[in-house]
């Protein structure tokens, strides 16, 4: 049960760290499209 318990927080973790990651590539995705359309105008 313990070993079940540290798999789980582990998993946890990594998967809380993953969606702030993709947060990070959707604003710097957005932000890039944004200067292409400046540079478009």
């Amino acid at each position: 049960m313990n070993k079940l318990t540290i798999f789980v927080a582990i998993f946890a973790a990594l998967l809380l760290s993953a969606c702030n990651t993709m947060q990070g590539v959707g604003k710097d995705l957005k932000k890039g499209g944004e200067a292409i359309e400046k540079a478009a105008k």
